[in-house]
């Protein structure tokens, strides 16, 4: 166990929210959200991490369904109604339905995920999720033996989602990875954050989270999962197919057409604050490069 979560970050590698919280009160306050939360695992910090905040977390975003401004999520995602909430699970499922989002997580124990966040347009961010593995909602709902990946879908909304009245993207937003993928116990579904409920613009209800990806694979608000034996199609890979691939995994020795993936800006870290070098997998190589053994990572990027 301890070599399985060797990547994973602590507690000091964010900022606590001081101001706001303290680590008691914020496992408290998953308590009184009726969450079910178990710490993580014990492991080492890492130097030279700079620390995310609340704010930056929910201030800086990309969440095209309300805008492509970076502040336009936090200040056109709270007309979005997310009680009540159902997922629709089928295709190669035994047990196919709509799943009400209560149902769903009275099934499951939450976990303290705290993961690098690296995006396409290489910025990162350090984001303490509050989550649990995708691969206990697949299994509950029975992987039949023909499926080789999950399929995802975002809501489509437009009356409460201003983004989706453009043709910016063809919405609704979707989303796939591999089967082994999806499985990977990395792999979260994420209902919240700093030990409170999702905010809307960090795509609540509930998320897909995986970290060794770029930030646009983690599709937000949830509506649909569907198993499946052909590779899915994705947003940005129907988009734009050079530049977005289907699994676009964080690779520094495979470039965006228009600019270097060799380094990245932390979040937080100043206007003169000097990028640092990107990790191959976004720092998860020892978790998931087995997934892609003998796979040509600049073909398949």
């Amino acid at each position: 166990m301890a070599g399985r979560w060797r990547n994973r970050l602590n507690w000091s590698d964010v900022t606590p929210e001081t101001a706001y919280l303290n680590r008691r009160q914020v496992m408290a306050g998953m308590g009184a959200l009726g969450l079910s939360v178990l710490a993580a695992p014990a492991h080492s910090a890492e130097a030279g991490l700079e620390p995310n905040t609340w704010d930056e977390i929910t201030s800086y975003n990309n969440f095209y369904e309300f805008g492509t401004g970076k502040e336009d999520p936090k200040r056109n995602a709270g007309q979005l109604t997310t009680d009540p909430w159902a997922i629709q699970i089928d295709g190669l499922v035994d047990r196919p339905g709509s799943y009400d989002l209560g149902d769903i997580l009275s099934g499951v124990s939450l976990e303290e995920r705290i993961y690098r966040l690296r995006c396409v347009e290489a910025w990162s961010m350090v984001v303490p999720w509050v989550g649990f593995e995708l691969a206990d909602l697949l299994n509950r709902a029975g992987v039949q033996p023909s499926a080789k990946y999950v399929a995802f879908q975002t809501l489509l909304r437009p009356e409460e989602m201003p983004g989706q009245r453009t043709a910016i993207l063809d919405w609704p937003y979707v989303e796939g990875l591999r089967l082994d993928e999806a499985m990977h116990p990395l792999t979260i579904l994420a209902t919240g954050l700093y030990g409170k409920e999702m905010p809307n613009q960090n795509g609540a209800p509930i998320r897909l989270v995986v970290p060794w990806k770029y930030g646009f694979k983690s599709i937000k608000s949830v509506v649909r999962i569907t198993l499946t034996d052909a590779q899915p199609p994705t947003s940005w890979n129907r988009y734009a197919p050079n530049e977005y691939g289907f699994y676009s995994n964080v690779n520094p020795e495979v470039d965006h057409p228009r600019w270097s993936q060799a380094t990245e800006r932390r979040i937080g870290g100043g206007v003169f604050s000097p990028r640092v070098p990107t990790r191959m997998f976004n720092g998860y190589a020892e978790e998931v490069a087995s997934l892609y053994d003998g796979m040509d990572l600049m073909g398949n990027f």
